[in-house]
C-alpha cells in the first residue's frame, strides 16, 4: 500500500496551539501550474512532528501541504471539485509519492474540504502567491522508488547512477523511515519530463519532483 494510502488510515492527534502564518508572501511575477487538477490526499502520523521536506516540524493540525514541485512557501488554494469546499495551504513538503495524486494535505486542511472520509477527492490547485527567488538555480529529478530498506535503495540508487550519470538518496523520516531515490538533475521541468519518459521503460512508476537543499538528518 503506497505511503499516502496508509496515512489515510491514521487516527486524528489532538490539535496544537501553533498558527500557520496569515500573510501571504509577494507574488511570484509567473506563478508555477496554477489551475492543476488531480487527487489530494492527506496525511499525519508518523510524520506529525517530524521535520518536513523545507526542515520545519510538520504539524497536521496546521494548513500546509506537500506538492512534488512548487516552491517551498508557495499559497495554494486547493477546492474539492466535489463539493466546491477551498482551503488555503503552505507548502512546506515534499509528496505525495502516489502516482495520479498532486498534492498531500495536512489533516486540518483536509477537514476544511471534507477529504477526510473519503481519503482522496478531486481537487484544483491556484497558485495565491510564491516566493520570489533572486539568482537561485531550480533543479528538477525524477522518482524512482521508496524503499523501507536502505541497502535496496542504495542498490537502485548505484544501477541508476550508472546509466544516467546522477542518483541519490533522500530519506523520509517516518516508522520506518522510507529511503527514495531520486535520478537526474536537470534545470528544467520539462526536460525531468523527459527524463522520466525514458525511465518509464526501467521502472513501473516514476514521476518528476523538485530537487531541493535536503534538511538535516537526510541523505544525499
Amino acid at each position: 500500500m503506497g505511503v499516502a494510502c496508509a496515512l489515510a488510515l491514521a487516527a486524528c492527534a489532538k490539535r496544537h496551539i501553533a498558527q500557520v502564518p496569515t500573510a501571504h508572501p509577494p507574488i511570484a511575477a509567473v506563478p508555477p501550474k496554477s489551475g492543476e487538477t488531480g487527487l489530494a490526499s492527506w496525511y499525519g502520523h508518523p510524520y506529525h512532528g517530524r521535520p518536513a521536506a523545507d526542515g520545519e516540524i510538520y504539524d497536521m493540525e496546521t494548513l500546509v501541504a506537500a506538492h512534488r514541485t512548487l516552491p517551498f512557501g508557495t499559497w495554494v488554494r486547493v477546492t474539492n471539485l466535489g463539493n466546491a469546499k477551498t482551503v488555503d495551504v503552505r507548502v512546506i513538503d515534499r509528496g505525495p509519492f502516489v502516482d495520479g495524486r498532486i498534492i498531500d494535505l495536512s489533516h486540518a486542511a483536509a477537514e476544511k474540504i471534507e477529504l477526510i472520509g473519503l481519503g482522496v477527492a478531486h481537487v484544483r490547485l491556484d497558485i495565491l502567491s510564491a516566493p520570489v527567488t533572486q539568482g537561485a538555480a531550480t533543479f528538477y529529478g525524477v522518482q524512482v522508488g521508496a524503499f523501507a530498506d536502505r541497502a535496496r535503495a542504495e542498490q537502485v540508487r548505484s544501477a541508476m547512477e550508472n546509466r544516467y550519470g546522477t542518483a541519490r538518496l533522500v530519506v523520509r523520516q517516518g516508522s520506518p523511515p522510507l529511503w527514495r531515490v531520486l535520478v537526474g538533475r536537470e534545470t528544467s521541468e520539462s526536460g525531468a519530463q523527459q527524463l522520466e519518459q525514458r525511465l518509464g521503460g526501467e521502472v513501473d512508476h516514476c514521476f518528476v519532483v523538485r530537487l531541493d537543499d535536503l534538511p538535516v538528518g537526510a541523505e544525499r
